[in-house]
């Protein structure tokens, strides 16, 4: 099936179908099996936020297949952007996503966009304005290398799960809150949830009461795991959770009861340090496999030894970032 042209902003917009086309052409190309499709064509990444893998996989790969990319930030080596529309622009922002947008796609083939949330006002940032402003005026695909989702990580991870675990459909996954010294984003954990409950996995979320995810997305995990025959299991109770899983996957996340308000949060969260990740934790598991999306606060989020340990999937999981998105800028430019 052809994917050239989709916009690429989440793996719930593709079907199951084009997801594993996708995956199966990055598997190819970790093999090293392609040319250079790409030659000829150019990718803008627009990083309104930092990035280390980001940067370096979405570029490489582009030269990998012959292409080119050029990275520009917003605010630094751009000029700062509006996302909303009809707003009166005397603020910091000296162009529009509107212009910037449709000049871009007179320049370039496709447009990848990094736009954090603010933590300031949920309800506001999970519009996704900037990535949805992009869309809008945009004339060329557009790629989500992460917002309130991050599904290129997705990818990277259900290409780890399947290098080594095989058919992903009912094995256990737990995908496990930890403790960090400030609240964060919650896309990746979104993403870890919707994806392993696309391919079928048996998810839990372990989590300390009060820092579920958003309605909005485990609506969707509910769907996919109606769809897929598998289970769906949210508890705070650590033991049970890491009890017979087959791949634990850790992430921090903020409390979206206290969005915005972190200082009345540190009070609830200082606690909760018990949650990391440890040997102890993982001897319950049936000798799962364990990742990370990075960057990673060691003894922190999870010990050294679980971290460097012979089950720890951390560089599998960042080295496949660059091979699902070439997969994925090949299938969409190619």
């Amino acid at each position: 099936m052809s994917l050239r042209n989709r916009n690429f902003l989440s793996t719930q917009d593709w079907s199951l179908e084009e997801l594993e086309q996708v995956l199966e052409s990055a598997a190819r190309m970790k093999r090293r099996e392609h040319g250079k499709p790409l030659a000829g064509k150019s990718l803008a990444m627009l990083f309104f936020n930092p990035s280390l893998r980001t940067r370096s996989s979405f570029e490489l790969g582009m030269v990998q297949l012959g292409g080119h990319a050029i990275a520009l930030a917003p605010g630094r080596d751009a000029w700062p952007m509006e996302a909303r529309p009809g707003v009166v622009m005397d603020g910091e922002a000296e162009e529009h996503i509107q212009e910037a947008a449709n000049v871009l796609s007179r320049y370039f083939d496709a447009i990848a966009v990094r736009s954090f949330p603010k933590f300031q006002d949920w309800n506001e940032d999970k519009q996704d304005r900037v990535l949805r402003a992009f869309v809008r005026w945009a004339s060329r695909p557009v790629l989500n290398m992460e917002t309130i989702v991050h599904p290129c990580q997705e990818l990277a991870l259900m290409l780890a799960i399947r290098e080594k675990l095989g058919e992903p459909a009912k094995k256990n996954f737990l995908l496990t809150w930890t403790w960090h010294p400030k609240g964060l984003n919650t896309a990746v954990a979104n993403s870890a949830a919707l994806i392993s409950s696309r391919f079928g996995m048996n998810l839990t979320i372990l989590r300390p009461p009060g820092y579920d995810l958003d309605p909005m997305f485990m609506d969707q995990v509910r769907e996919n795991v109606r769809s897929s025959g598998a289970r769906l299991t949210v508890t705070d109770q650590i033991e049970s959770a890491y009890a017979g899983a087959d791949f634990v996957y850790a992430k921090s996340w903020g409390n979206l009861n206290y969005y915005g308000n972190w200082e009345e949060e540190r009070k609830i969260r200082e606690p909760l340090r018990h949650f990391i990740v440890d040997e102890t934790k993982m001897a319950r598991t049936n000798n799962a496999y364990f990742s990370h999306c990075l960057p990673m606060r060691r003894n922190v989020k999870v010990t050294d030894a679980v971290a460097d340990g012979p089950r720890s999937l951390l560089y599998v999981e960042a080295e496949n970032r660059l091979h699902v998105q070439k997969a994925l800028l090949a299938e969409i430019l190619g």
